[in-house]
């Protein structure tokens, strides 16, 4: 159904009593097989999708608010609403729930909200309707009396406010409230403070109208003034008249809007200033206060987006030369408040404020107000900015880009120094107005950074099947706006220390490294390219010697972050830079103080040793052992002294450590072996294990004497060499002789301390290379090497005639069955 009539809006009260936007679409009335019963459905404009499915329950409270809502509750803590475009529609649909329920249309509620004891419901039954005493000054405490003693009950609440509507009672009691202060009665103003309370507790839309009408509203805000817990009345009257003054920085033609624009105010200020707060109880007995107010909002918004010659003046007049500047300040401020104002909607609703305003040239505006020396109206437009990459940071993102293609297509000759001036105008002033912010403690430097990261956040930027954002915006940015960040950074870092070392520019340097360590961890090839190429980590490893500690955390942060990704082009670039001197000269001032700064350095030499990183390793051990060796509270240094030395030993003896690795997995492919069932191969399938079978055919020896050899030496009576190293410097190692009956010698090396399983210096650690993952069953780390004719020799030969008169001795004892598998 495509009728203005029937469009709505279905709304669902959240936890926090604030109505959440479920969509857009067109209601309608019918019978539902599945819910055997009447129903509202309301399917979606965009898509027809079903966004409501609900019965019309008999014994279900419907309300019917401001001509154009209908609410109702579904289950004890779900509220729905329906706000219908126009009243005719509303009406409609009212008819059709009453239909079912049996009501009259010309009710505003269908049922007793809450259902009470049989007992109360038999009393009440017995009196069809409450009389209220006439509206006399001497019978306002009997009043106030019977309002107190109804609100505990929903069936009398509602009664008193049927009787309340019916008799026109509120505008009775407003005329006491003249005659009370003209009388100055005390006494008659406590009790009409107590009886305009009670009413707005009892939670009802067609009282709040009344109350809220323009003839009203400031004698109902007169009556709240007189708390009898006070000892002077408030002046929220006063308020309301001399000191808060409306503005109109664009007059507004539409008197209705205008009107709804005071009545806001004036019932968000009795909300906020003027009710007291409310207690647990009290609270959801204004939850159609909160309603009323947020309608309202979402009604203004609409009729100013609406209001096309309204926002056109606005515009043209912010981004007018001829402005002047107190004009431009209360313009600014509108549309700062008009933002704000916007973050009460949902978000359907702020998307279409947001595409009202960028189609009317939000962000050009922006730009002629940020270039403005007035800080007032600068910070406001930075308020408005925040609003906007809040919102959407792609939508930014997209003007600039284009802005910037723009002018590169008038004149692609610009120097890069024309392009940061006039090219990318809006996000090198945001840029610029946080390295020059004024500010002690550097508040808008600080909102501004958040801005900026927001924009470069690969998580928020879309992809589509053409382009990437990322690939583009990425791009753009360190062209044109990444040196305009590093200023400052490379400004003061020239010499062997910070060139300006104050407690402002330390901070200033400290956002900047903030959003530069953010691009290393969530951008890869354009701040790589850039760092290696602009030589940043040499600069920003300046400010280790900054007098301010936090300073030179961020700058060591900022290091540890790029030695965290484990990539060789920042590794290769360490170390021919010797990027680590710095960080040990400040390890070395440090002395045996044990703070942060003590801790953090150890931690970046922690996660090498552990993450096994080779390059950093030997660089650091090869030029910095020297100043690091006398370390010995933490076993971080010796740890990368051993690690260095196991890598050096692995190059000089390659073959050592491929045997080693055989060795290693000669329990598991034995159990194989013997585990493998004759029906499990195929005739003349040949047995190759798993490490075999990665190697080239040249490689692999001959299956039968390749087990036997390392069946001969798991059960060989001799021990196996354990390699020796020396944290102290590096050194041969020493070798002791054990002689067997044979002609074959093994050399043991000895370790002179025990190597546990899994410790830094056992082969067999997880980080060790050579050894992945697995760990040997036996718990002694070894490997054999053997001599053959007094030479000493890496690998055995499966030719050697001794070998092979053992292997048939053994070969004999082996079960039939695997003999069969030998022999075929």
């Amino acid at each position: 159904m495509t009728d203005t009539r029937r469009r709505v809006k279905v709304y669902t009260l959240n936890e926090d009593r604030q109505w959440d936007d479920r969509g857009t679409g067109h209601v309608s009335s019918g019978y539902v097989e599945r819910l055997k019963g009447m129903s509202l459905l309301v399917r979606a404009e965009s898509d027809g999708s079903l966004l409501l499915e609900s019965k019309i329950n008999p014994n279900t409270a419907y309300q019917k608010q401001q001509d154009t809502l209908i609410v109702w509750s579904e289950a004890e803590n779900y509220d729905l609403a329906l706000s219908f475009q126009e009243k005719a529609g509303c009406d409609e649909i009212w008819e059709k729930i009453c239909q079912v329920q049996g009501k009259d249309p010309s009710v505003d509620i269908t049922q007793d909200l809450v259902d009470e004891s049989e007992e109360e419901r038999f009393d009440d039954m017995s009196s069809p309707g409450l009389e209220l005493p006439s509206c006399e000054l001497s019978r306002l405490e009997e009043i106030a009396e019977l309002v107190a003693s109804s609100l505990p009950s929903p069936l009398r609440r509602e009664k008193l406010a049927l009787a309340l509507e019916n008799e026109g009672y509120i505008k009775k009691l407003l005329e006491l409230f003249h005659v009370c202060e003209d009388l100055e009665n005390i006494e008659g103003l406590h009790h009409l403070y107590e009886i305009i309370k009670g009413i707005f507790l009892l939670n009802r839309t067609a009282l709040f109208e009344v109350m809220f009408s323009e003839e009203c509203i400031m004698d109902v805000i007169g009556c709240l003034e007189y708390d009898p817990a006070l000892s002077q009345p408030r002046k929220h009257r006063e308020f309301l008249t001399k000191t808060a003054k409306f503005k109109e920085v664009i007059p507004i033609s539409d008197p209705e809007l205008k009107q709804k624009i005071h009545q806001t105010y004036r019932v968000q200020y009795i909300q906020d200033m003027v009710l007291p707060t409310p207690s647990v109880f009290e609270e959801n007995m204004l939850s159609t206060l909160h309603s009323f107010i947020f309608f309202n909002k979402v009604e203004i918004v609409g009729m100013l987006q609406e209001d096309e010659k309204f926002l056109t003046d606005l515009f043209a007049q912010l981004t007018d030369e001829a402005t002047d500047e107190e004009k431009r300040q209360e313009l600014v401020n509108f549309l700062k408040e008009f933002c704000a104002f916007s973050q009460t909607l949902q978000p359907q609703n702020r998307d279409a404020f947001f595409k009202t305003l960028s189609n009317m040239g939000i962000l050009p505006a922006l730009e002629v107000i940020l270039g403005m020396d007035d800080t007032q109206v600068r910070s406001a437009a930075t308020d408005i900015f925040s609003y906007l990459v809040e919102y959407n940071p792609s939508m930014v993102r997209e003007f600039v880009m284009q802005e910037a293609q723009q002018n590169d297509d008038v004149s692609k000759k610009l120097t890069e120094q024309k392009i940061t001036s006039k090219d990318i105008l809006l996000i090198n002033l945001i840029i610029e107005h946080m390295i020059c912010d004024t500010d002690p403690e550097l508040g808008g430097a600080v909102q501004l950074m958040g801005l900026l990261r927001t924009l470069v956040d690969p998580e928020n930027m879309l992809a589509t099947a053409n382009k990437t954002e990322k690939t583009e915006f990425l791009g753009f940015f360190y062209k044109h706006c990444m040196h305009v960040l590093t200023a400052p950074l490379l400004a003061n870092t020239t010499e062997d220390k910070p060139s300006k070392d104050d407690f402002q520019t330390a901070q200033l340097l400290a956002l900047v490294l903030e959003l530069l360590t953010f691009c290393v961890e969530h951008h890869t090839y354009h701040i790589k390219n850039y760092i290696i190429n602009k030589d940043i980590l040499r600069r920003v490893l300046v400010l280790m010697a900054s007098k301010h500690a936090f300073l030179a955390l961020c700058a060591l942060r900022f290091k540890r972050k790029i030695i965290g990704l484990k990539d060789e082009f920042y590794n290769r670039y360490i170390m021919k830079s010797f990027l680590f001197e710095p960080v040990v000269k400040a390890f070395l001032n440090n002395g045996s103080r044990y703070n942060l700064m003590n801790s953090a350095i150890i931690e970046m030499f922690e996660f090498i040793r552990v993450e096994d990183i080779k390059s950093l390793t030997a660089h650091v051990i090869e030029n910095y052992w020297k100043a690091l060796e006398d370390v010995d509270y933490v076993q971080t240094f010796k740890g990368l002294k051993l690690r260095f030395e196991q890598q050096r030993e692995r190059q000089d003896n390659p073959k050592l450590d491929r045997y080693r690795r055989d060795a290693r997995t000669l329990e598991d492919e034995e159990e194989m072996w013997f585990n493998t069932d004759e029906d499990d191969m195929e005739d003349g399938e040949a047995v190759v294990s798993p490490s075999d079978k990665t190697k080239n055919d040249d490689d692999i020896m001959d299956p039968i004497s390749k087990f036997m050899e390392r069946k001969k030496l798991k059960e060989s009576e001799e021990k196996e060499v354990l390699l020796k190293t020396n944290l102290s410097g590096r050194q041969s190692p020493s070798f002791k002789l054990s002689l067997s009956s044979g002609t074959k010698t093994n050399l043991t090396s000895q370790s002179s301390t025990t190597n546990l399983p899994g410790s830094p210096g056992s082969p067999g650690s997880p980080g060790s290379p050579g050894s992945p993952g697995s760990v040997p069953k036996n718990t002694s780390q070894t490997a054999a090497i053997t001599t053959k004719g007094g030479l000493v020799g890496l690998v055995d030969y499966p030719d050697d005639d001794e070998d092979d008169d053992e292997d048939e001795d053994k070969e004999d004892t082996l079960p039939l069955s695997k003999k069969a598998k030998f022999d075929s």
